[in-house]
């Protein structure tokens, strides 16, 4: 019996579930973030509200890049 272990299918959706932890933390942290920011200075609503969405957008489409990667490259 071998010590290596075969696997058959699809790795690019195990590769993909691993890299959405990236974009799932990122966002996290950019809300997080964002409420604590707004609690301390409220007058700055707008301009923190923007800029959260903003980095949210960007978070987001590493993580639909990284989604349809799999199946653009793979096999």
């Amino acid at each position: 019996m071998s010590l290596l272990a075969e696997v058959t299918g699809s790795i690019g959706s195990l590769g993909y579930g691993l890299a959405a932890i990236g974009p799932g933390i990122g966002i996290g942290i950019i809300f997080g973030q964002g409420v604590q920011a707004i609690a301390r200075q409220p007058e700055a609503y707008g301009v923190i509200r923007q800029n959260m969405l903003l980095g949210f957008a960007l978070a987001e489409a590493l993580a639909l890049i990284g989604f349809v990667v799999p199946f653009v490259f793979g096999k």
